[in-house]
Protein backbone atom coordinates (compact mmCIF):
# COMPACT_ATOMS: atom_id res chain seq x y z
CA UNK A 1 0.00 0.00 0.00
CA UNK A 2 1.60 3.25 -0.64
CA UNK A 3 2.04 5.95 1.84
CA UNK A 4 -0.34 9.13 2.11
CA UNK A 5 3.52 11.22 0.89
CA UNK A 6 3.80 9.28 -2.11
CA UNK A 7 -0.03 9.48 -3.06
CA UNK A 8 0.41 13.33 -2.53
CA UNK A 9 3.24 13.24 -4.96
CA UNK A 10 1.53 11.58 -7.38
CA UNK A 11 -1.43 13.75 -7.88
CA UNK A 12 1.01 17.21 -7.61
CA UNK A 13 2.72 15.20 -10.61
CA UNK A 14 -0.37 14.75 -12.54
CA UNK A 15 -1.51 18.35 -11.65
CA UNK A 16 1.59 19.70 -12.69
CA UNK A 17 0.85 18.67 -16.44
CA UNK A 18 -1.65 21.60 -16.81
CA UNK A 19 -0.13 25.14 -16.92
CA UNK A 20 -3.21 27.01 -16.80
CA UNK A 21 -5.88 26.65 -14.19
CA UNK A 22 -8.87 26.22 -16.48
CA UNK A 23 -7.47 22.78 -17.88
CA UNK A 24 -6.55 21.82 -13.99
CA UNK A 25 -10.24 22.09 -13.33
CA UNK A 26 -11.45 19.96 -15.92
CA UNK A 27 -9.21 17.73 -14.53
CA UNK A 28 -10.64 18.02 -11.25
CA UNK A 29 -14.14 17.84 -13.30
CA UNK A 30 -12.72 14.78 -14.93
CA UNK A 31 -11.87 13.44 -11.14
CA UNK A 32 -15.59 13.56 -9.83
CA UNK A 33 -17.04 11.77 -12.64
CA UNK A 34 -14.76 8.95 -12.04
CA UNK A 35 -16.23 8.96 -8.55
CA UNK A 36 -18.10 5.83 -8.31
CA UNK A 37 -21.74 6.94 -7.17
CA UNK A 38 -22.70 7.03 -3.43
CA UNK A 39 -25.21 4.07 -2.20
CA UNK A 40 -28.67 6.37 -2.02
CA UNK A 41 -29.35 4.99 1.03
CA UNK A 42 -26.03 6.97 2.01
CA UNK A 43 -27.40 9.94 1.30
CA UNK A 44 -28.38 10.97 4.70
CA UNK A 45 -28.37 13.87 7.07
CA UNK A 46 -26.07 12.00 9.16
CA UNK A 47 -23.94 11.84 6.34
CA UNK A 48 -23.79 15.06 4.98
CA UNK A 49 -20.90 17.42 5.29
CA UNK A 50 -21.82 21.20 7.21
CA UNK A 51 -19.91 23.69 5.98
CA UNK A 52 -20.28 22.74 2.52
CA UNK A 53 -21.63 25.10 -0.04
CA UNK A 54 -22.96 22.43 -2.35
CA UNK A 55 -24.16 19.37 -0.89
CA UNK A 56 -21.55 16.63 -0.02
CA UNK A 57 -22.17 13.00 1.63
CA UNK A 58 -19.67 11.13 3.10
CA UNK A 59 -19.28 7.47 4.78
CA UNK A 60 -16.18 5.75 6.63
CA UNK A 61 -15.84 1.95 7.30
CA UNK A 62 -13.07 0.20 9.13
CA UNK A 63 -12.09 -3.23 7.98
CA UNK A 64 -10.40 -5.93 10.00
CA UNK A 65 -7.03 -5.01 9.07
CA UNK A 66 -8.01 -1.25 11.20
CA UNK A 67 -7.90 0.51 7.92
CA UNK A 68 -10.57 3.10 6.74
CA UNK A 69 -12.37 2.80 3.47
CA UNK A 70 -14.62 5.60 2.54
CA UNK A 71 -17.28 6.87 0.31
CA UNK A 72 -18.63 10.15 -1.15
CA UNK A 73 -20.85 11.79 -3.54
CA UNK A 74 -21.80 15.52 -4.25
CA UNK A 75 -24.34 17.20 -5.94
CA UNK A 76 -21.80 20.18 -7.45
CA UNK A 77 -18.98 18.29 -9.58
CA UNK A 78 -15.69 20.48 -8.63
CA UNK A 79 -16.85 19.44 -5.58
CA UNK A 80 -17.70 15.76 -6.09
CA UNK A 81 -13.70 16.15 -7.97
CA UNK A 82 -12.34 17.78 -4.34
CA UNK A 83 -13.66 14.70 -2.45
CA UNK A 84 -12.12 12.15 -4.62
CA UNK A 85 -8.78 13.62 -4.11
CA UNK A 86 -8.85 13.45 -0.45
CA UNK A 87 -10.71 9.62 -0.92
CA UNK A 88 -7.99 8.53 -3.09
CA UNK A 89 -5.26 10.15 -0.55
CA UNK A 90 -6.74 8.50 2.35
CA UNK A 91 -8.82 5.75 1.12
CA UNK A 92 -7.20 2.57 2.90
CA UNK A 93 -4.79 4.62 5.36
CA UNK A 94 -4.61 3.73 9.66
CA UNK A 95 -6.74 6.37 11.62
CA UNK A 96 -2.80 6.98 12.56
CA UNK A 97 -1.59 7.60 9.25
CA UNK A 98 -4.34 9.78 8.32
CA UNK A 99 -4.09 11.83 11.97
CA UNK A 100 -0.58 12.33 11.39
CA UNK A 101 -0.55 13.60 7.39
CA UNK A 102 0.49 17.07 5.98
CA UNK A 103 -1.56 17.88 3.59
CA UNK A 104 0.96 19.91 1.30
CA UNK A 105 -0.65 18.81 -2.25
CA UNK A 106 -3.12 21.24 -1.34
CA UNK A 107 -1.18 24.02 -1.91
CA UNK A 108 1.77 22.49 -4.13
CA UNK A 109 -1.12 22.10 -6.82
CA UNK A 110 -2.20 25.63 -5.86
CA UNK A 111 -6.03 24.49 -5.23
CA UNK A 112 -5.68 27.00 -2.05
CA UNK A 113 -5.16 29.96 -4.09
CA UNK A 114 -7.75 29.14 -6.81
CA UNK A 115 -10.58 28.17 -5.08
CA UNK A 116 -13.24 30.28 -4.27
CA UNK A 117 -14.18 31.20 -0.24
CA UNK A 118 -16.58 28.94 -0.22
CA UNK A 119 -15.36 26.03 -2.03
CA UNK A 120 -12.20 26.33 0.17
CA UNK A 121 -14.09 26.24 3.76
CA UNK A 122 -15.76 23.31 1.59
CA UNK A 123 -12.81 21.29 1.78
CA UNK A 124 -11.39 22.34 5.21
CA UNK A 125 -14.61 21.20 5.90
CA UNK A 126 -14.41 17.33 4.46
CA UNK A 127 -10.92 17.06 5.62
CA UNK A 128 -12.45 17.45 8.91
CA UNK A 129 -14.96 15.15 8.68
CA UNK A 130 -12.25 12.88 7.68
CA UNK A 131 -10.24 13.21 10.41
CA UNK A 132 -12.85 13.00 12.89
CA UNK A 133 -13.78 9.36 11.36
CA UNK A 134 -10.55 8.76 11.87
CA UNK A 135 -10.44 10.06 15.72
CA UNK A 136 -13.35 8.18 16.21
CA UNK A 137 -12.11 4.81 15.11
CA UNK A 138 -8.53 6.03 16.54
CA UNK A 139 -10.49 5.33 20.06
CA UNK A 140 -12.82 2.68 19.42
Amino acid sequence: MKSIDDIQREIVEEFAVYDEWLDKYEYLIDLGRELPLAAEGDKTDANLIEGCQSRVWLTCTRDEDGRLHFAADSDAIITKGLISLLIRVFEGQTPADILAADLHFIDDIGLKENLSPTRAGGLAAMIKRIRSYAESFAEG
